[in-house]
């Protein structure tokens, strides 16, 4: 999905969706976005080094380490002090001490941190899309999307549904939040849980939720491993019929690896107009759906 590059701080205090309408409009002008746009290539998104990834043999490396660590623990003390972690979080105690025995006992964060959320939940803050971006008069583009959108309703037999998805561990939320809102002021139905959701979620979400298209934005440079692994967790839920499209800071080579993968459309900072994104969109469903658009 749309990235956010050019509204990712707030400029001179205007809220976000604010700022990105003089943009789309052209009163506010952004140098290299939409003005003065053609420049040697930037070297954030070409050559070597434009997008600093891990080695994969890195990863393996990681996990077969933890497994080592895992098997050389004492299973028993490690049950033991998760569950003691258990009794303190659940009955309201310090859990401190259990916290340290769990330390001694070889516990790993990742456990320690289930065993709390097992009791207390997982808090997921609020997304920034639970109130229309437009409340006041529509922009005539807007509008048009508008009217595609509630046709294309029609012919499906309900809503055009969206599910925007904004995997991995990095926290740039709003050029998703951007993207849902906009969905959204376009009439359709919009998907959104936050940010740093896992692959496994996000699929599960597409499939109860039955959406017609899956938007992906990532900024943390992960693009080409969580797509990839989403789209075949898809296909193995039988959602290989469901459009995805991605948007982050993504280079062209690996634009490549991901349409290659079975993505439909990437976007990058540089396609900044969301309402050309929503067209995209309508577009997008009805090939997908084998629905003419025509009257």
């Amino acid at each position: 999905m749309y990235s956010g590059g050019v509204s990712q701080t707030r400029a001179m205090g205007r809220p976000y969706s604010a700022r990105l309408a003089a943009i789309e409009s052209g009163e506010q002008i952004v140098v290299g976005v939409n003005k003065f746009t053609e420049a040697a290539p930037s070297p954030l998104t070409a050559g070597d080094g434009a997008i600093m990834t891990v080695d994969p043999a890195v990863e393996r490396d990681q996990i077969a380490s933890l497994v080592a660590w895992r098997q050389s623990r004492d299973a028993a003390k490690v049950a033991e002090t998760l569950a003691a972690l258990r009794r303190a979080a659940a009955d309201g105690s310090n859990i401190m001490e259990p916290t340290i025995a769990c330390a001694h006992a070889g516990v790993t964060t990742g456990e320690w941190s289930q065993t709390l959320r097992d009791v207390f939940g997982e808090f997921r803050a609020p997304t920034g899309v639970s109130t229309a971006a437009r409340a006041g008069s529509v922009p005539a583009r807007l509008g048009e999307v508008r009217t595609r959108v509630e046709a294309l309703s029609e012919r499906l037999g309900r809503r055009v549904k969206i599910l925007v998805g904004k995997p991995g561990l990095d926290g740039h939320s709003n050029g998703a939040e951007q993207i849902a809102v906009r969905a959204r002021d376009a009439g359709m139905e919009v998907v959104y849980e936050g940010i740093r959701l896992t692959p496994a979620q996000i699929v599960n979400a597409a499939l109860e939720e039955s959406v017609h298209i899956v938007g992906l934005s990532i900024l943390s440079g992960s693009h080409v491993p969580l797509v990839t692994d989403i789209l075949q967790r898809m296909r193995a839920a039988g959602l290989d019929a469901v459009p995805v499209i991605v948007g982050g800071i993504i280079p062209p080579e690996d634009e490549k690896i991901l349409v290659a993968e079975g993505v439909t459309k990437v976007y990058t900072p540089k396609d900044y107009d969301i309402t050309t994104i929503m067209n995209d969109l309508v577009a997008i469903v009805a090939a997908s759906e084998g629905v003419s658009e025509a009257a």
